[in-house]
């Protein structure tokens, strides 16, 4: 027989301490066999053929018994088979995340984990990485901006594939500039017919609104009425950082350039949209950041978990039946005694 998969177990297993009694039967129980229903004289063939036909009988009969003895006491025990399952309930968080790849995202003023030069742009993207899959219960989608803004993934819960798109962003794909009006006018379009309780967004830029059709503040303004929060991070150091050219040859070299964060317009921005301003002047900065933005929004999550069962004791108590019928019915034909 083939049973469903699952954790086995017994429902009452003090009964099977009964098993103890099956040795002690067959120990007392086993050199004997049917009386014989008819007894003979001393002749020898006779009652050769007597002794070998009770034991044989005696054996089987007491066998079968056994048999249902044991199957009836598994039978008892309530063997079952049991699968767990979880059903989670989830209420998440809408995120857009958006993030500046305009050229002064090359300056390389971040590092590495095992410290060395990195540029902004592949620290950005490694850090909302490691973000993302922090947050498995909530829709997150990106949009990236230079001199306009463009879709790079909506909402979605798939965040393999969000992830893929993250990967792919690259520097130089749209017009340089800093459109964080537009950008910012682009991600509130994208949360605005959400239906969750919570939505933010995150808007990181190296830079000054210098391109776009829409004002920062004015977008913000357009977030804050419809509910949409709005965290804001400013990215690079203080200062001119090491930022790559290439010269006549091919050859990439290296110059320091000032690039600002307009960290007035970023902090009027959080504080009209009731969110918050963060400067990640380096990388442990951006990390921590990104760390204090998922305490912040933190995503309800309740798990309730259900375990279902397989009764099998039906399995045992035929077997059991089925020996005890066997024995009776042997009984009552083969091993009937003569009166």
């Amino acid at each position: 027989m083939t049973f469903p998969q699952g954790d086995f177990s017994f429902a009452y297993p003090a009964v099977l301490g009964g098993l103890v009694l099956v040795p002690l039967l067959a120990y007392f129980l086993g050199g004997r066999g049917g009386a014989p229903a008819v007894p003979f004289s001393g002749t020898e063939p006779l009652r050769a053929a007597g002794a070998v036909t009770r034991a044989q009988s005696g054996r089987l009969a007491l066998s079968l018994l056994l048999g249902a003895l044991i199957f009836g006491l598994v039978a008892l025990a309530r063997p079952q088979l049991s699968n767990a399952f979880t059903q989670t309930e989830t209420s998440g968080i809408d995120i857009m995340i958006v993030l500046d790849v305009s050229r002064s995202m090359l300056a390389e003023d971040y590092q590495t984990e095992d410290g060395r030069r990195a540029n902004r742009i592949d620290t950005v993207k490694r850090i909302t990485r490691q973000f993302i899959e922090s947050r498995p219960a909530d829709r997150i989608g990106i949009t990236a901006f230079a001199g306009r803004p463009y879709l790079v993934s909506p909402l979605t819960l798939d965040h393999g594939w969000l992830l893929q798109n993250l990967d792919r962003l690259r520097i130089g794909l749209v017009e340089d500039g800093t459109a964080i009006g537009s950008a910012l006018s682009s991600a509130a379009n994208r949360l605005k017919d959400s239906e969750a309780k919570t939505r933010l967004i995150v808007l990181l830029s190296d830079g000054g609104n210098n391109a776009g059709r829409v004002a920062p503040a004015t977008a913000a303004e357009a977030a804050a009425a419809l509910g949409i929060k709005v965290y804001t991070i400013g990215a690079g150091s203080k200062g001119p950082a090491p930022f790559p050219l290439t010269d006549a040859l091919g050859r990439t070299v290296y110059t320091m350039q000032q690039f600002d964060v307009d960290e007035p317009e970023l902090t009027r921005i959080a504080e009209i949209a009731k969110g918050k301003y963060f400067a990640a002047t380096n990388t442990r900065a951006l990390s921590d950041i990104y760390k204090q933005i998922d305490q912040l929004e933190k995503s309800k999550i309740e798990v309730t978990q259900y375990r279902e069962y397989t009764e099998l004791y039906k399995w045992f108590a035929v077997a059991a039946l089925g020996l005890l019928g066997l024995h009776l019915a042997l009984e009552q034909t083969l091993w009937r005694r003569v009166p």
